[in-house]
């Protein structure tokens, strides 16, 4: 069948698109800054994270310390042994805690960063 000399090939060609991104993507940083159902939910799963690292914290803090005043209360006679107790058997666990605790917690918020970033 030979074609029709009117009718011939249309080449359609737009505005150059970026690679990466297509129409109607937005990123969580920019549901963030507007504010938006979902960006309130990224910042709440921060949130989450952070308040379960600082109530494990919490909860090994009160396992810690709880229990001495009971344990100075049945040694009434060791003036020393109390200092010794807090210098050598609770300073060095609390410097740990708190450190594991920060590292944690700068974990979290890289993660979170991360997720926002799109990287």
């Amino acid at each position: 069948m030979p074609q029709d000399p009117a009718e011939r090939r249309v080449v359609v060609t737009g505005a150059p698109r970026r690679a990466g991104q297509t129409s109607g993507y937005y990123r969580p940083r920019t549901e963030i800054d507007e504010q938006t159902t979902l960006g309130h939910t990224y910042v709440r799963s921060l949130m989450r994270s952070q308040l379960r690292v600082a109530l494990a914290v919490f909860a090994v803090l009160v396992l810690l310390v709880a229990p001495l005043p009971l344990f100075f209360a049945a040694m009434p006679d060791r003036a020393g042994l109390e200092w010794a107790v807090l210098g050598f058997c609770v300073y060095p666990p609390l410097v740990l805690l708190a450190r594991w605790y920060v590292r944690r917690a700068e974990r979290n918020e890289r993660d979170f960063v991360r997720l926002v970033e799109d990287r």
